[in-house]
């Protein structure tokens, strides 16, 4: 009895609570988990590097512009500068003003100038062929230096030679203050020129071989060979069928390169400015190198000394017609994909009156792709044709043949 009254005041007393609700816990913030090997995690994608500030393709033979862009902003070329120096002695070398052999001695300010250089000392002597290499193989702003003095007198005298060339050139975007291309002094003013204006210069400077000799160079000795200088441009190593040019950098302007190469007969021109590094202005360069390549093929046309199929009425020759000859090659590049066809106009008078010199011009062979003017090639005498006798003559002029 008693047992059965206790449990009766036990269920009592607990029935206010057997309602009520379990305090509500806090929560507690998810733990984060730290990325480990094979741990996926979504990642912002990261900004692509700008290769290059502006650039241009071109095609050497005809200067047909290929690829480019900003091909006219104007920037520092930096030491691409340098293939204006080189454009100028090479003109006084076909000239006869200068010649390789001749000496050329630095000065005190020659000597002092920084950057890239071989480390000229005042009254030092060497040949022009022996500067030119420094410039284009070392890069050597010290001999550029001494080289403008020698040819031009003074820095500023072929500052002013520059500039013409440039104008002459039709380098509508630049201008040169310096014949090295280092960073301006407090108070002066940068060269500018343009990715375009460089591939004009360029294709300027390939009219002359000796330029390939000195800018194809890996490595050259200077100074009796106690100094090896080697070529700033590693294009040379990276990419077969490069033979050139020149490369430029400051920090204010980036990488530069003015690179030329040649493969199957077609020669391009690739011009980089304001790369954030070398490797990758190089990389962008072979770049589009390669996809030019692959983009043309050259024609060749026609040969120097080929027969053009049409007569020529000799009305004093010894011979009453001949048959003149293409006087130069004409080759032409022809993108790969262009289902185009190519044609020949010959252009000749009917007759010639007198006689006739060897290598004499008589006419003109138009050269034709899609129905556009191409090219022209001169048509001229392989032999040399005496006038025949005073009746043969008198025959022909009355429209008898003998």
């Amino acid at each position: 009895m008693k047992r059965w009254i206790i449990a009766v005041l036990i269920a009592l007393l607990c029935a206010p609570f057997a309602d009520a609700k379990p305090a509500k816990q806090p929560v507690k913030p998810a733990k984060k988990v730290q990325a480990g090997p094979g741990t996926r995690q979504a990642k912002a994608p990261a900004a692509k590097a700008e290769p290059c500030k502006a650039y241009i393709v071109m095609e050497a033979l005809t200067g047909k512009v290929i690829e480019g862009e900003n091909i006219h902003e104007r920037r520092p070329p930096a030491s691409v500068t340098k293939l204006m120096v080189a454009l100028i002695v090479l003109e006084k070398l076909a000239s006869g003003e200068v010649k390789l052999t001749d000496r050329i001695t630095a000065s005190e300010e020659a000597s002092k100038i920084g950057g890239s250089q071989v480390y000229l000392k005042a009254g030092e002597t060497f040949s022009l062929e022996e500067m030119m290499k420094a410039i284009l193989v070392a890069s050597g702003n010290d001999a550029a230096y001494a080289v403008a003095e020698h040819i031009a007198g003074s820095k500023d005298g072929f500052v002013k030679l520059m500039n013409e060339k440039a104008k002459a050139l039709n380098m509508v975007d630049t201008e040169f203050r310096s014949v090295h291309g280092l960073p301006p002094s407090k108070g002066q003013e940068p060269d500018l020129t343009s990715a375009n204006d460089l591939a004009v210069l360029s294709r300027e400077l390939l009219k002359y071989p000796q330029l390939l000799q000195w800018t194809s160079l890996k490595t050259e000795p200077f100074r009796d060979g106690k100094f090896i200088m080697n070529n700033h441009n590693k294009l040379l190593t990276k990419m077969g069928g490069v033979d050139g040019l020149k490369t430029g950098y400051y920090a204010q302007t980036g990488f530069n390169v003015a690179a030329t190469a040649v493969r199957n007969d077609v020669r391009l021109i690739v011009v980089v400015l304001g790369s954030p590094s070398a490797s990758i202005r190089d990389s962008f360069a072979i770049e589009k190198f390669k996809k030019a390549f692959g983009q043309y093929k050259m024609l060749n046309v026609v040969k120097r000394g080929e027969v053009i199929d049409k007569n020529v009425i000799l009305v004093d020759g010894k011979y009453p017609r001949m048959k003149g000859v293409a006087g130069a090659n004409f080759a032409y590049p022809i993108p790969v994909d262009k289902k185009g066809t190519v044609q020949k106009e010959i252009v000749l008078p009917a007759k010639i009156s007198g006689e006739i010199r060897e290598g004499q011009r008589l006419g003109e062979l138009i050269v034709k792709f899609d129905n556009e003017v191409i090219g022209k090639v001169d048509i001229v005498s392989p032999v040399y044709v005496p006038k025949a006798n005073l009746f043969t003559r008198f025959i022909r002029r009355l429209g008898l043949n003998i």
